[in-house]
């Protein structure tokens, strides 16, 4: 259109006599202007486009790399170091990108119905993350902040009898005769092509000692690590599984071969 206004000007067609006088050499010179200084910041424009859009090309395609399963896998373990499984509390900005993490992993899971595929989810698991906390009260009454540490939590999924047996570690400061585990049984069945029902079974924990220490709290510690209702398995492939309870927690387990007995 611009390169036709100018031509139109230069050329104009033969045409019955105009009505009104035609326009002075000034203002044709104005107009003439006028039509140069609108297409200018188009020209201009396109001039630089073709190197915006190499650019662009370029972002996007390593945006694409980042969302690969293993780079999303190596970003979220990263997350995930020092923080203790989260037990004890997350900052609400790491607990942010983590959910991100997880929740492109889950948009991408290779195993979306894994109640169908059950021997992808067998196993021997170690947790590396929960949004469980165990905070305030619960903690000093437990004897958590000093005097007994967290050691591994390990889950083990045996699909022939529709079991599960969740194993956490204890360890207390010099001495060995508290070291010892509480140990949770329960049973499953499917509910749906990714949920299954739980039910709790029984608890014990090993050795005497340290039952001694948590008998006058063994509810709370129950309450905290009772894993009655039902689970969402979200993400399942070789190394990694990740779930979601009916309480809203969320949990991130890595494959592990260890012997938790």
């Amino acid at each position: 259109m611009s390169a036709f206004i100018p031509n139109k000007l230069i050329h104009p067609a033969t045409q019955a006599p105009h009505l009104f006088p035609r326009l002075s050499t000034t203002k044709h010179r104005m107009i003439t202007h006028r039509v140069i200084s609108t297409t200018h910041p188009l020209a201009k424009t396109n001039r630089f486009s073709p190197t915006f859009i190499t650019k662009a090309a370029g972002n996007n395609s390593g945006e694409e790399d980042c969302k690969t399963l293993p780079h999303l896998k190596t970003s979220l373990l990263q997350q995930l170091k020092g923080i203790n499984r989260g037990i004890f509390g997350v900052e609400s900005s790491k607990k942010s990108d983590i959910e991100t993490l997880v929740k492109l992993l889950e948009s991408q899971n290779p195993t979306p119905d894994p109640t169908l595929n059950l021997e992808k989810v067998g196993g021997c698991w170690k947790l590396v993350y929960s949004s469980i906390t165990i905070l305030g009260s619960k903690r000093t009454k437990l004897g958590l902040r000093d005097f007994i540490t967290l050691g591994e939590f390990f889950q083990t999924i045996d699909i022939e009898k529709s079991k599960a047996v969740n194993v956490i570690k204890f360890n207390a400061r010099g001495l060995e005769l508290l070291n010892g585990k509480l140990t949770i049984e329960a049973s499953f069945k499917i509910a749906s092509e990714s949920r299954v029902d739980i039910s709790y079974d029984n608890s014990t924990i090993t050795p005497d000692q340290l039952m001694n220490v948590f008998r006058k709290n063994y509810d709370i510690l129950l309450g905290i690590f009772n894993p009655d209702g039902w689970l969402e398995i979200t993400y399942v492939d070789d190394t990694m599984r990740i779930g979601r309870d009916d309480k809203g927690n969320l949990f991130i387990l890595q494959r592990s071969e260890a012997d938790i007995v």
